[in-house]
């Protein structure tokens, strides 16, 4: 598959992150938020980031226990843009090489659905490689993760004012967890493809 032998951290990737409305019964699952932030040469770019709301319907429920700010938001919401109507914004992220995520589940499903004619990625999964890394780590949220790994205080940075479960700070928390794990000694030779088989 295109992009596996590449060497990982000469690779560009483009983590993600969806928050979603969660599951309700008769409704199907819909993404309110995305966030977007690049790496590359194996190191976050703080430049090369994207959010955007996305629509959802006054009228549509939201599970009570999603997470997120979605409650306050709710009139941007019902304004926005749907998640095609936002795909030609989307494809340069999203077409152009690896694409991350932290359990890529919700991502991928939700890319799937909006575009089922694309074939993105390979997928890396954070969490996946958190769990065969650091198998010791209490927890494998990516909120405790960073803290565990020291990355809080420069995720921070990155996202002043923002919290978990806002797409773009879990897009950059992921950013950075994977940008730790490039940076482990031994790791200059290690490809797309392993991070994808390690997985």
């Amino acid at each position: 598959m295109r992009h596996q032998a590449q060497l990982a951290r000469e690779a560009v990737i483009t983590v993600l992150d969806f928050e979603t409305t969660g599951a309700v019964r008769g409704w199907p699952v819909e993404p309110w938020q995305v966030g977007m932030v690049r790496l590359r040469q194996g190191r976050v770019m703080p430049d090369e980031q994207q959010e955007y709301l996305l629509h959802v319907a006054l009228d549509r429920p939201f599970n009570p226990r999603a997470p997120g700010r979605h409650a306050r938001l709710r009139p941007e919401l019902a304004q926005a843009p749907d998640l095609p109507a936002l795909w030609p914004e989307l494809v340069p992220w999203l077409a152009a090489g690896p694409l991350a995520a932290h359990q890529i589940g919700t991502e991928r499903s939700v890319l799937e659905r909006a575009a089922p004619l694309h074939r993105l990625g390979p997928w890396l999964d954070t969490l996946r490689l958190t769990r065969r890394i650091y198998p010791q780590l209490r927890s494998g949220a990516l909120e405790n993760v960073v803290a565990d790994l020291g990355l809080q205080a420069r995720l921070d940075a990155l996202c002043p004012g923002r919290a978990p479960h806002d797409a773009l700070y879990d897009a950059v928390a992921c950013a950075l967890l994977l940008e730790h794990f490039l940076a482990l000694p031994g790791w200059e030779q290690v490809t797309i493809r392993a991070l994808v088989e390690l997985a």
